[in-house]
């Protein structure tokens, strides 16, 4: 705990603002704790592989972080409409029919406009710069 407090304080300049902190402060200790873990056999030390715990609350904590993180960025950067479409194909599990028809909107649009979405929320998590045609959906 204390080096990862330290290497939080070392890099505090890395931290994106955009994310939450706790996130950032558990990859921090997970970097941490596969780098430095180690376990005595035999007066030989041996690194203990972190990733051989499946399913651990810290993992599970991090993973649902970074799912919300997804939804505030989508939120962020797309109209309305296209989040809700967004929202019921991925969280809904809805079908492009089906989100077509609540949205009142074409099948075509739809599958668009998903299509448009995924694209603009990879490169804005990946703060890739995006090509963009035209301010409006379809």
């Amino acid at each position: 705990m204390q080096d990862t407090l330290i290497n939080a304080y070392r890099y505090i300049n890395s931290y994106d603002a955009e994310w939450r902190f706790s996130t950032w402060l558990y990859r921090i200790a997970i970097n941490n704790l596969s780098k430095m873990r180690v376990v005595e056999v035999n007066d030989s030390v041996a690194v203990d592989d972190l990733s051989a715990e499946e399913g651990s609350p810290l993992d599970q904590c991090i993973a649902d972080s970074e799912r919300e993180n997804l939804w505030i960025s989508a939120k962020r950067v797309l109209n309305d409409e296209v989040y809700a479409a967004l929202w019921l194909r991925y969280v809904e599990d809805m079908s492009v029919k089906d989100i077509s028809a609540v949205l009142e909107r074409s099948i075509s649009w739809t599958k668009v406009n998903l299509l448009r979405a995924r694209k603009e929320l990879d490169a804005e998590l990946n703060k890739a710069p995006l090509k963009k045609t035209s301010n409006a959906y379809g």
